[in-house]
């Protein structure tokens, strides 16, 4: 098979495989426990025939195969309603300064830990069973192992709690609104700092040990014996070699976790109060608030769809056996 057939093949593939996943989001959300109305209205005197209303206001009182449809329909239209809790369009919620705010921070942290990472594992990797693998692979596995909401908690203590050298929380401060760009983007970013450094960490150890098994396997094999033997320097022998063959689960590895940058740190936006998707996420969940989640999900969906549609290609171009 062609490349050219392969990429078509596999586009096609992720078109299907996007609607059947936002069909069972569609579905799945309304099947959640509790009801979206009962958020809204906190009251218990509230009459149920002003319940019944605000049902139908919303389009719940609607069959569920109708408000599909109506669902899909506005999708292609690039509209995913109004939020419930909010009352205001579900776009400008998703696609406004909670997507930047969580751009920074998680796609800031990612490609920090990748770097980060992957140079550690490496070497780790290149001089396995030395004393620098072993406190590396210790280093990383704490921090692989460690939750990353208790990791928040533990620094807010001791940096903003105890220390007062970081804010307990937010992404600026509201005193700050009238001051000046540059204060404001220093402000922003001692915010900023708290939260990338907790995610820095807990990402450095899954980066770290996947690369570093990988590489592990790599010097074992013949072609690295026989590099060796021609007298390559072991400079070349890693980067040229070794970092080559590893490519293929790198690629994967990189697609995937540059496509999470858009489904936000939910337990670390949420600790530290960061405004960002992952906090949106967290608040929708809690207040049923289905257009959101909708909207939410399709983003998502997408951006691990074409994520692992970019992977794919680029693994067919590494490697033509792929393609059959």
């Amino acid at each position: 098979m062609g490349l050219k057939e392969y990429v078509v093949r596999r586009g096609v593939q992720t078109v299907i495989a996007f609607f059947v996943l936002i069909t069972i989001g569609f579905f799945l959300f309304r099947i959640m426990p509790g009801d979206p109305t009962a958020i809204l209205i906190l009251n218990p005197k509230i009459p149920p025939e002003t319940r019944q209303l605000l049902r139908q206001r919303l389009g719940l009182d609607r069959p569920l195969w109708e408000q599909y449809f109506y669902f899909i329909k506005n999708f292609f239209l690039g509209e995913f309603g109004y939020s419930f809790h909010y009352g205001r369009p579900v776009t400008e919620l998703i696609f406004g300064i909670r997507l930047i705010n969580t751009l920074i921070l998680v796609g800031l942290s990612t490609v920090t830990a990748i770097v980060i990472g992957v140079l550690l594992g490496a070497i780790a990797g290149y001089r396995r069973g030395s004393r620098l693998d072993v406190s590396l692979t210790t280093f990383s596995l704490l921090f692989y192992c460690t939750p990353v909401f208790w990791l928040g908690m533990i620094m807010l203590l001791i940096f903003s709690v105890n220390m007062k050298l970081f804010p307990i929380g937010g992404t600026t401060s509201a005193i700050l609104e009238s001051e000046d760009i540059l204060t404001r983007i220093k402000d922003y970013l001692w915010h900023l700092t708290l939260p990338f450094t907790a995610l820095v960490l807990i990402q450095i150890g899954y980066n770290f040990l996947i690369i570093r098994n990988i590489i592990s396997d790599i010097m074992t094999e013949d072609y690295i014996v026989t590099a060796r033997a021609k007298g390559l320097p072991e400079r070349i022998i890693l980067f040229r070699h070794a970092m080559k063959n590893a490519a293929l689960p790198l690629t994967t590895m990189i697609a995937l976790q540059l496509a999470g940058i858009f489904t936000g740190a939910v337990l670390t936006e949420t600790v530290f109060s960061w405004e960002g998707l992952g906090s949106l996420l967290y608040e929708a969940v809690d207040t049923r608030d289905y257009p959101i989640l909708q909207g939410l999900f399709a983003l998502i969906t997408s951006a691990f769809l074409i994520a692992n549609y970019i992977s794919d290609i680029l693994y067919a171009l590494l490697d033509p056996r792929v393609r059959y």
